[in-house]
């Protein structure tokens, strides 16, 4: 009989990899049912990384999110997973031993099965507690290979990581491809690797597409013995995301493997609603160009959940570093242009820092390193001009052991700074903090929460929930979103009551307003709408997608004019209602001048 391979479908990382927030709780639920119906996910992972925090950031209680939207999978058998930093658990920096441990037991209780826990370093010390922590709360530990591609990072460099986490007693074992870059022949090389070496451990694969390696790792991973393969589902898939389910599965079908059949009419109703939570909100904070693979990551390695913030830093330096060009008498440059200087810069950089595997928070580390140097080269300076602090604890060893040697350069900068190197285990320099954080929240007159939930969001993202409890969050959220529909030009719809429709003298009307196809809105707060008369049951007032300068409907007898308080100029109105008591529902859409 031919071998099983299970699906694991990652929405959660389709969003964060795609814009700042994910849906709202209540758009999580409503989306589960139709996830469920598919019928060909075993896993999925629903929350982790950065999903606490995006929740407060936009003014929602992350715990309510977990609980309620774990709760629907577990009714069915589904396995749910979640993602963490190891030492920095849920956000970009060290967090104390104590709230690591509370994490697991919290997620647990909330309904989370699976804990993925890896190191941005590959440092097994970091991951220790993870494992042991993980199975304490009775959660199954599964610690997670930060892959990247370097003549450092080698199977047997992989291999003596699996050693050390097998040892302190992990169930599985996953291959986290987070910018796609892993060869697909060196991935089942290790995978047949681990699975020779610890047949009890599962494997999982998970590789993001943007670079377009990652469907023929799926294929060799799965031949070499991998038991999961991470997949989405449109409109978040391929791009820089992951590949879409369908295609990896009618794959694996046809080499032979044995695999759970899918529902289409529920694959497209998560794709409908998917749409609709974009349309909503979370659309306007998604980069276009993550819908789009390139191979101009292969390169440099940067994960393509990066490319949405790089591509905004670069334009926000653009102005800086043209400036800089036109005082020297050289050529502006393109975003373009910019872009793939950066990549050239990161590729100079990277082994220098010791080849840091480019996932959170180190690939913004190196990132952010060549920007910089990119600007000062631009500007007469020396590389290594601009070095922050947080990727100065990387270098010095604060955060664990980078996989290669510092370049002599980078070593010699540190002694000229006063800089002292640590050696020492990454997580001692943080002492426990749970019982700050319990007089804090009686001082606040806060409630720690049911099993403690509040008190670990508070100790895990003490500025965020402040923010949150305050609705300073929600305040921000809301004026965010405010100013970047406005400056999508996005519609503003007006519903108003039913009308009565006058009666036309059609002539007179045609003569009066001649012009009248298309339909503009002649005067600041009117709008000119149009009904075929000859039929008023079967005639919507029609609707269609206006651009600026185009029609938005058309007319073949009868004109009216109505009011459309409020509108803004330059902006397209959207008037959603029935238009006299004869007609059927519809809308009309049009622009002011």
């Amino acid at each position: 009989m031919a071998r099983e391979i299970k699906f694991s479908l990652v929405y959660r990382d389709m969003w964060q990899s795609s814009g700042k927030y994910v849906p709202r709780v209540d758009q999580l639920v409503e989306v589960a049912p139709a996830i469920i119906d598919m019928g060909c996910f075993d896993r999925v992972e629903t929350n982790g990384g950065a999903f606490e925090q995006v929740n407060l950031l936009f003014g929602e209680n992350p715990n309510v999110a977990v609980r309620e939207w774990t709760a629907p999978f577990h009714k069915v058998g589904i396995e749910t997973h979640m993602l963490e930093r190891g030492l920095n658990a849920l956000r970009m920096n060290p967090v104390p031993a104590d709230v690591r441990e509370l994490m697991y037991k919290v997620k647990k209780k909330q309904g989370t099965d699976i804990a993925r826990s890896f190191c941005g370093l590959n440092d097994h010390r970091n991951l220790k507690l993870s494992v042991e922590y993980a199975k304490k709360g009775g959660m199954t530990s599964q610690v997670a290979l930060s892959i990247t591609n370097s003549p450092v990072h080698t199977v047997e460099y992989y291999m003596g990581i699996v050693d050390k986490v097998a040892e302190y007693g992990c169930d599985e074992i996953c291959l986290k491809d987070m910018a796609g870059i892993g060869r697909p022949t060196f991935l089942a090389q290790l995978t047949a690797q681990i699975k020779k070496k610890y047949p009890h451990l599962k494997v999982q694969y998970h590789g993001h597409t943007g670079p377009g390696f990652s469907p023929a790792s799926m294929l060799e991973v799965a031949r070499a013995g991998a038991d999961y393969l991470d997949v989405a589902v449109e409109p978040l898939s391929w791009g820089k995301v992951h590949p879409d389910v369908i295609t990896i599965r009618e794959m694996m079908k046809a080499d032979g493997f044995q695999v759970k059949d899918l529902n289409m009419d529920a694959y497209m109703e998560v794709r409908r609603l998917t749409q609709k939570f974009m349309d909503d909100f979370l659309g306007y904070w998604i980069n276009p160009s993550n819908a789009k693979m390139t191979s101009l990551l292969v390169g440099c390695g940067l994960p393509g959940g990066m490319m949405g913030s790089m591509m905004a830093d670069l334009k926000g330096f653009q102005g800086a570093i043209n400036a800089t060009q036109r005082a020297n008498g050289k050529p502006e440059m393109s975003l373009d242009t910019l872009m793939v200087k950066l990549f050239q810069e990161v590729e100079y950089v990277w082994p220098r820092l010791g080849y840091p595997p480019l996932v959170t928070p180190f690939s913004q580390y190196v990132k952010n390193t060549a920007l910089m140097n990119v600007l000062d080269t631009l500007k007469g300076k020396p590389r290594f001009s601009s070095i922050d602090k947080d990727t100065w604890g990387m270098i010095l060893g604060k955060t664990g052991k980078l996989p290669g040697e510092l370049a002599p350069e980078i070593v010699e900068l540190a002694k000229a700074k006063g800089l002292e190197f640590y050696t020492g285990d990454p997580q001692a320099p943080y002492p426990n903090e749970l019982p700050k954080f319990q007089q804090m929240m009686k001082e606040e007159g806060w409630d720690e929460g049911q099993d403690q939930e509040e008190l670990f969001e508070f100790a895990m993202h003490e500025r965020q929930y402040r923010d949150y409890k305050s609705g300073i969050a929600k305040q921000r959220f809301n004026t965010e979103l405010e100013d970047l529909k406005k400056k999508a030009g996005a519609p503003i719809t007006i519903v108003r009551p039913v009308v009565e429709m006058p009666e036309f003298d059609v002539k007179a009307y045609a003569e009066k307003y001649p012009k009248a196809t298309p339909v503009q809105v002649p005067a600041k707060g009117k709008l000119l709408w149009q009904i075929d008369v000859d039929d008023k049951s079967t005639a919507p007032i029609v609707g269609t997608e206006v651009k600026a300068g185009q029609p938005a409907g058309y007319v073949q007898t009868s004109y009216g004019m109505e009011e459309i308080m409020p509108a803004v100029d330059g902006r397209f109105v959207a008037v959603i209602g029935k238009q006299g008591k004869d007609v059927v529902k519809g809308e009309i859409v049009g622009f002011i001048q």
